[in-house]
């Protein structure tokens, strides 16, 4: 424990070894089992998918998803993606590795960014606390364009803030890096890449008057920088694709923004209970972190602390203000709350004997234990329904009662023993006064939870989010030359079948795309498909079994069952005798 003690304590230890340790200890975290189950629908199909149709045709400037035009997000995220898959070959692990090594990457600049703002201490605790959110490993082992943004847009920040230290011998280097990453935020996400720096960095200069920081940041060649970088994506898919300032623009950032119409709708306050559970359970510190922030305004560090409160402020704000809401929205906020926290941390080292947090730890150890015993119920919440639904705190026909839970019995009792063993850390480290033993406990806790109680998680996810044994039995017959179908747009199912799926009824986000050029073969509505159906040729069809309840009496020749999951069914009109894909299936 000594040797533990003067790790976390010194103020001296190498920079090369700190990520020695940081890239071993966390490499597992985020890529140990990344490979592990089917794609999760609908976010890793769908960026699974584009980047393997990029490939395929050979054009990386118009993305497409089920080979039709596809503008929702810049091509940043498809093109690594892509390029993983070169590497790697089209596999989950492929698919996934671009958002987990965005996930470490921001691991490592969290603490390069706080040993130059701060001193080593502050930057090896706050690189652990972020590495050691469970939430934001999570996010980063799916692919999503999220956590890429988040690298992206936290090495933009970080720069700049690098970039004011007045003994910096590099500020012109980290000046241009900032300019630099602002672009590839905005290949990767679009406008807020270059927005929510603006924000953040105009709000700085305004509360710390340092309006000469402009002046080094060398406006002119900066700017030439980011559009170097940024504009010629934009320039080259606007000559090719005529309606996509439009759309790109006008329907993904105002009309998201300012409006409901993708359907995502959320409170205000909705991010605050996301914000708690992504950061647990560093995010009880946060607010003791940012009130210390306007206590030491006046410090040396002053300025820099008002600078990632500001940060993580307005990226809050920003997201929260929004009509349409996601999970994965508030991923930019955690870098900069990981520094404030671990500056906490950092400080509170040197007040030996002092009170350690006692408010922030009653309240921790009673919201785990709370925690606990909820997750040991949850996978028999079913079993216990009408008792449940009795209290009233539950509606009878809630999804918590009627689907199968997340987790098994023996991972509830896994989250409920680690939640119970954070709060026991949290009591006696906080009666002893002990900040290492209590960081060092709930580190340890954290770290089980990512490497032993996440796969158990993911595991109730892909059995009702993912449809990969589907998909790759409707494969076999679309290598035979099947034509593959689905009901409404299945992410997935182009990426594991290697071909482009006929989209029944619904088309979703494909709307766009079905009206660019003729696509009337490959979007048709019921009475088309039921003509297709009783054609020559082979089809195969994926759908929720409730849409095949209402479709079955009309499908002549009776429907061949091929294989079924969860919610859907796989059916087909007629099978080849001949084929060695098939596993004797009966009529329904």
């Amino acid at each position: 424990m000594k040797s533990i003690r003067a790790y976390f304590s010194s103020l001296n230890y190498p920079a090369a070894r700190d990520i020695q340790v940081l890239l071993v200890l966390f490499s597992c975290s985020f890529f140990l089992f990344l490979g592990r189950g089917g794609l999760i629908e609908p976010d890793e199909g769908r960026y699974s998918e584009i980047p393997r149709e990029m490939l395929e045709k050979g054009d990386f400037i118009t993305p497409t998803l089920n080979y039709v035009h596809y503008f929702e997000k810049p091509p940043l995220h498809y093109w690594l993606t892509a390029l993983s898959f070169k590497l790697f070959g089209l596999n989950e692990f492929a698919a996934r590795f671009t958002g987990a090594l965005a996930g470490l990457l921001t691991v490592l600049l969290i603490y390069h960014t706080a040993r130059k703002l701060f001193d080593r201490r502050a930057a090896i605790l706050s690189a652990f606390i972020l590495g050691l959110s469970t939430g934001f490993t999570v996010q980063s082992r799916v692919n999503l364009t999220d956590m890429t943004l988040t690298f992206f847009l936290s090495a933009s920040l970080c720069c700049f803030i690098i970039a004011t230290i007045e003994h910096e011998k590099n500020k012109r280097l980290y000046h241009n890096l900032f300019f630099l990453f602002s672009a590839l935020a905005v290949l990767t996400k679009g406008l807020i890449g270059m927005v929510l720096p603006m924000g953040i960095i105009g709000l700085y200069l305004l509360f710390c008057r340092q309006w000469r920081l402009l002046k080094e940041m060398r406006l002119g060649s900066g700017c030439l920088i980011f559009l170097l970088i940024a504009a010629p994506w934009f320039i080259l898919v606007s000559q090719r694709n005529p309606g996509f300032a439009r759309f790109f623009f006008i329907h993904e950032h105002l009309q998201r923004y300012l409006t409901t119409v993708h359907g995502r709708f959320q409170p205000f306050w909705y991010f605050v209970p996301i914000l708690l559970l992504i950061m647990l359970p560093w995010s009880f510190y946060i607010v003791r972190a940012t009130w210390n922030v306007f206590k030491e305004r006046c410090s040396p560090t002053g300025d820099r602390l008002l600078y990632l409160v500001l940060w993580a402020a307005i990226v809050f704000l920003f997201f929260s203000a929004s009509q349409s809401k996601l999970i994965p929205y508030i991923l930019p906020v955690i870098p900069a709350l990981a520094m404030l926290v671990g500056k906490l941390f950092s400080d509170q080292l040197e007040k030996t004997g002092e009170s350690l947090f006692v408010i922030e730890h009653f309240i921790l150890v009673a919201v785990l234990s709370i925690m606990a015993v909820l997750i040991a119920l949850y996978p028999h919440a079913r079993e216990f329904g009408p008792l449940i639904a009795e209290t009233g705190l539950v509606r009878p026909n809630s999804s918590l009662l009627t689907k199968l839970p997340l987790i098994s019995p023996m991972g509830g009792t896994l989250f409920a023993f680690l939640a119970l063993a954070m709060a026991l850390t949290a009591w006696i480290a906080c009666r002893k006064k002990d900040l290492i033993a209590l960081f060092v406990g709930l580190g340890i806790c954290s770290y089980s939870l990512e490497i032993a109680g996440q796969p158990l998680f993911r595991e109730g996810i892909e059995a009702r989010k993912s449809y990969r044994e589907l998909a790759l039995v409707a494969r076999s017959f679309a290598s035979a030359g099947s034509r593959v179908a689905s009901f409404g747009y299945d992410q997935s199912l182009p990426f594991y079948t290697g071909t482009r799926t006929i989209v029944v009824g619904s088309k979703g986000e494909l709307d766009f795309g079905s009206n660019q050029g003729n696509q009337s073969a490959w979007f048709i509505n019921e009475d088309e498909f039921l003509k297709l159906w009783q054609g020559d040729e082979q089809i195969v069809v994926l759908l929720q079994k409730g849409e095949y309840e209402l479709v079955a009496a009309r499908l002549k020749p009776n429907a061949i069952p091929l294989a079924e999951k969860g919610k859907k069914i796989l059916i087909t009109n007629r099978v080849n005798q001949n084929s060695d894909n098939v596993h004797h299936p009966q009529p329904l």
